[in-house]
């Protein structure tokens, strides 16, 4: 995305996907703990149940990914395309995502605390509760998305967007928010924005959010 001349800076991503792959279709027990997959095309990675922390997924395209109840503590994804992301509960909390799109899918539960994304974006996908206790999320967008909740409590956000993307409640503590943009985010039902403060809003959605910004400050409106 472009730099802003207006004082927030736009996240900075220059993904390319990854060519000249080789196919790849794993069968039942092929991924185990700790491995590392670089460099493949694969049409279903199913992971589904199954107790792999510490994989590794490098300069790679997957079309479908199933991960619901998986073991994906300690992921390490990098330079790679997921198209379909199929996670009821994704327990993925110390990953690192760098140079990463996921471009589709449901995720109800997300437990990414203590990750790092790093040139990620996240697109047309729908995210329930999303848990980024302790994250640090840089150049980040979430575009065409719907989010009912992010905890982002002792998260750093550094130039994170939210292009047309629909949220219902933020919350957090300790949040430490640097050239975060929610000028074209959807927040006509926003419950709750307490993990934001600081972030970028447009004069349109300062008339939407004044009673929810003074219920915030504690002020009584009459």
């Amino acid at each position: 995305m472009a730099r802003r001349t207006d004082g927030t800076d736009a996240p900075r991503t220059s993904f390319t996907e990854p060519a000249d792959l080789e196919p790849w279709a794993p069968g039942a027990g092929d991924v185990l703990s700790g491995d590392r997959i670089d460099g493949k095309r694969i049409d279903v990675l199913d992971l589904a149940g199954e107790r792999v922390p510490d994989l590794e997924l490098e300069e790679s395209v997957v079309d479908t990914l199933r991960a619901g109840d998986a073991d994906l503590r300690g992921l390490r994804i990098r330079d790679a395309t997921v198209g379909e992301f199929d996670a009821p509960v994704l327990r993925a909390s110390s990953s690192t995502w760098r140079e990463v799109r996921v471009t589709g899918g449901r995720i109800g539960s997300a437990e990414l605390y203590d990750s790092a994304l790093t040139g990620v974006e996240f697109v047309g996908m729908k995210l329930g509760f999303v848990n980024l206790r302790g994250a640090t999320l840089t150049d980040v967008v979430f575009r065409d998305c719907v989010v009912d909740e992010l905890d982002l409590a002792d998260v750093k956000l550094l130039r994170v967007a939210f292009p047309g993307t629909r949220i219902r409640a933020v919350e957090g503590t300790n949040t430490r928010v640097e050239h975060v943009d929610l000028r074209e985010a959807d927040l006509d039902r926003v419950e709750r924005l307490e993990g934001l403060r600081g972030a970028t809003i447009g004069t349109d959605q300062l008339y939407t959010l004044a009673p929810l910004l003074a219920a915030q400050a504690g002020y009584r409106v009459d």
